[in-house]
């Protein structure tokens, strides 16, 4: 779904493999620590279990999975919304993968049940810990480019969001009259999530159009590849050299994203930006001189 500027398989393994293992076990530690603490451990009673699944959990595998978008966040490859939406995605993925694996080894004491248990938590708590800690990337994202009023407010925000989505899953799902709203719930997240990616791709779609029909004032980009750069028709043979297609295509798109981070970017970032501008730049111009040069 991340069209125009894809992040690095490595980067997003290593994402993966927080949520997976690190986030387990910082999560699961941290539910632990707190149970302990407020006496809740080795209690048998309905009311210590819930506060347990409903509270603890939420607040300490947020924090957990969170933890890592604290160092991603200052990265450069961590630009923009869908990004946030990705890395913090795919952190959750990672964690509900490790977490639905302990349940399936654990719980279903018959085949039909085990069959339940992981068309239930694949298809919804997997993507319940995507969406929660995908949400808190986003407002990372925003956070980075704001103000310091919002450098302060959004990650917060951003957390309890995470927290909120989480608490409002595990209750649905703690009682027996209750879980139909869960899984209403958590479809409307979804959905809801989709959109909010779609959303923020075609914000990157508007600004590549937008910056690049500058660099075609500026006698750079072709008029023609503008709606051909910042769209699917890239991918489509004929349009340019088959040679040049791939790596035109992404240095013109890196030009175009580059420059609206340099606008939104301040001290020592935007020297950096700056700099990317001019590389990117000059590659396009460089491949685009040497296919006027084998045509002739």
């Amino acid at each position: 779904m991340d069209k125009y500027d894809r992040e690095p398989l490595l980067f997003v393994l290593v994402h993966f493999l927080w949520g997976a293992f690190g986030a387990i076990i910082f999560g699961i530690s941290g539910s632990l620590l707190l149970g302990y603490l407020t006496g809740i451990i080795g209690s048998t009673s309905e009311l210590s279990k819930l506060i347990q699944t409903i509270i603890f959990a939420p607040l300490s595998e947020e924090i957990a999975k969170g933890a890592f978008l604290l160092y991603t966040v200052n990265s450069k490859k961590f630009d923009n919304i869908t990004d946030g939406l990705l890395y913090g995605g795919v952190i959750g993925l990672g964690f509900g993968m490790t977490e639905n694996f302990l349940y399936f080894l654990t719980y279903g004491d018959t085949p039909l049940n085990w069959i339940y248990l992981v068309v239930i938590r694949s298809l919804f708590s997997a993507l319940m810990h995507c969406i929660s800690t995908g949400t808190l990337g986003a407002f990372l994202a925003l956070a980075k480019f704001s103000s310091k009023f919002g450098k302060n407010i959004l990650p917060l925000a951003g957390l309890l969001t995470a927290i909120f989505i989480h608490f409002m899953w595990n209750t649905a799902v703690s009682f027996s009259d209750t879980y139909l709203y869960g899984f209403l719930f958590m479809i409307f997240l979804i959905l809801f999530f989709i959109f909010v990616f779609r959303l923020s791709v075609n914000n990157e779609k508007k600004i590549i159009e937008c910056e690049l029909q500058e660099e075609s004032l500026l006698g750079l980009i072709p008029k023609e590849h503008i709606k051909i750069l910042s769209s699917h028709l890239r991918f489509r043979r004929g349009w340019i050299d088959e040679r040049i297609r791939k790596l035109y295509s992404r240095f013109a798109i890196r030009l175009a994203l580059n420059k609206d981070l340099f606008k939104k970017a301040k001290d020592l970032n935007k020297l950096y930006y700056s700099s990317e501008i001019e590389n990117n730049r000059e590659a396009v111009r460089s491949l685009l001189a040497n296919n006027s040069i084998l045509y002739k």
